[in-house]
């Protein structure tokens, strides 16, 4: 490392660099901000049915950047997976309303009143996107599923006659599921909807050539005890997850830095040499730069690197913890994942906080705003829960004030004061699917049964569960629900 930039120009950059607006559903992925972390190489293999995640790990990115094909190939140099380079993709369920690809889910409440299995929905979607004419002439997706339920013979050939095709031009179809929390908010719906989602893809696996689902999903609404049908276990062998290791989120800044629309930018790719301007053909150069191996993969220089970002101590010594390893640690869910949504959004608010109140400070980041950037990150993953999942906020709501960890009977004894089963189950009653559709969401299984709360919660990585019994909040989300810890990051103030 021969050169660096001030104080000041690593603000700049960072300010620069780093996403405003994190969610995916709003803020498509492009050549810049593309990250290919190692361990997500399994879960674009097109042979990988199920991918599981939580929100903000990339399950929504993936489900968008494999429907661009100059992303696939992207990923595809990445990941030394030649195959994304002859897919066609179909996005046959996510988050954006789009009737005229697949039902949504008013669309879809009807439609699940009407049939005994579900897998007819999902085969009258796939054979609409894969163009059958008997399908794609009629206009409803009732009339759709109808036509798939009276005709299981015309079914088969059509498919088999579609996978001959694809074969023959040597191309994959590969229909892309994601957002499954938004199919009905209710859960018992949610959960025969998903399996027959998941035995589609599992019948295009074992009895076609050329066609695959890849079905991204939520940890919890991928159990393996919910899997009741034939062969269901193959699933479980041919699942991937999409995780992020300590060295993954740092590479990920890194590469935000390195590829920012900024001046400075340049100067940080000379920082740390080897760099490369990613040429995805011959000749066509594009705006991308791809960060040395050490900067994504190695603790110890990216440790070097950070340090003159944000100093090595959270603090003015050690005692406080250690700035590398203390952000990470404490955004970590239950199930010991950090969302790089939340990863960055703390970053975000850091370079905020440090401009506005400690704009003179040695360093472009102060720990104090990177302890405020915790805070506006356990903000940001409750509101992003409490979207996805509504009913978690009315459970975690009467804790408020609690210590942590608290004994299992406290929290039951709190939950039975709100009748929160009573609670939970009116919230489901009052969605109306007609005129909200974009806002339906799953809920709890068991919405009167307290003990299978707990348990469904420490399954989203809300609460763990210690081994003498005890409930606890990891700090993403223990914060903004102001639930204490004695000597843990505060409880946000009101003002804050």
């Amino acid at each position: 490392m021969t050169v660096d930039l001030s104080p000041q120009q690593y603000r700049e950059l960072l300010g620069s660099a780093l996403p405003i607006a994190a969610d995916a559903d709003t803020l498509d992925p492009n050549l810049r901000t593309l990250f290919t972390p190692s361990s997500h190489r399994l879960a674009l293999e097109p042979e990988v049915t199920v991918v599981r995640g939580a929100r903000g790990v990339g399950k929504t990115v993936w489900f968008k950047a494999l429907q661009n094909q100059l992303l696939r190939r992207v990923a595809a140099d990445a990941y030394k997976l030649p195959r994304l380079t002859r897919i066609e993709t179909h996005p046959v369920f996510g988050s954006e309303l789009a009737p005229d690809r697949y039902p949504g889910p008013a669309i879809l409440a009807d439609l699940a009143d009407r049939v005994s299995d579900p897998m007819q929905i999902w085969m009258a979607v796939l054979l609409y996107a894969l163009k059958i004419d008997e399908v794609t002439r009629l206009s409803t997706w009732a009339a759709r599923v109808a036509w798939v339920r009276e005709n299981p013979e015309p079914v088969e050939r059509s498919l088999s006659a579609a996978d001959r095709a694809a074969t023959d031009a040597g191309v994959t179809h590969l229909l892309l599921f994601d957002a499954l929390e938004r199919l009905h908010p209710d859960r018992s719906r949610t959960d025969l909807l998903v399996a027959g989602i998941l035995r589609l893809a599992l019948d295009l696996r074992t009895r076609t050539r050329s066609l695959r689902g890849k079905v991204f999903i939520r940890h919890d609404m991928f159990e393996s005890g919910r899997l009741h049908f034939a062969d269901a276990s193959k699933l479980l062998s041919n699942a991937a997850d999409l995780t992020w290791a300590e060295s993954s989120l740092y590479g990920l800044l890194f590469h935000h830095l390195g590829n920012a629309e900024n001046e400075h930018a340049r100067a940080f790719r000379q920082i740390r040499p080897g760099w490369r301007e990613q040429e995805i053909e011959p000749g066509e150069a594009l705006r991308r730069f791809v960060p040395p191996s050490e900067l994504t993969g190695d603790r110890k220089t990216q440790q070097e690197l950070f340090v003159r970002i944000a100093g090595r101590y959270m603090g003015t010594d050690h005692r406080k913890g250690h700035t590398y390893t203390w952000l990470p640690n404490h955004l970590m869910d239950g199930l010991s994942q950090v969302s790089p949504r939340s990863f960055l959004r703390a970053l975000t608010k850091a370079v905020e906080v440090t401009e506005m109140q400690y704009a003179g400070h040695v360093l472009a980041l102060h720990y104090e705003g990177i302890r405020r950037g915790v805070q506006e990150a356990s903000r940001t993953r409750v509101a992003e829960i409490t979207e996805d999942l509504r009913w978690v906020e009315l459970a975690i709501a009467p804790l408020e004030g609690l210590q942590v960890p608290a004994e299992l009977e406290t929290i039951i004894e709190r939950w039975g004061e709100r009748s929160l089963g009573s609670m939970l189950t009116e919230q489901a009653d009052e969605i109306d699917l007609r005129n909200d559709p974009a806002k339906v969401r799953t809920g709890p299984r068991n919405p009167r049964n307290y003990q299978d709360l707990v348990e469904e919660l420490v399954g989203l990585g809300v609460m763990t569960k210690r081994a003498n019994g005890r409930i606890d909040l990891p700090d993403v989300y223990r914060i903004a629900f102001n639930i204490g810890r004695r000597g843990g990051v505060p409880r946000l103030k009101a003002s804050s």
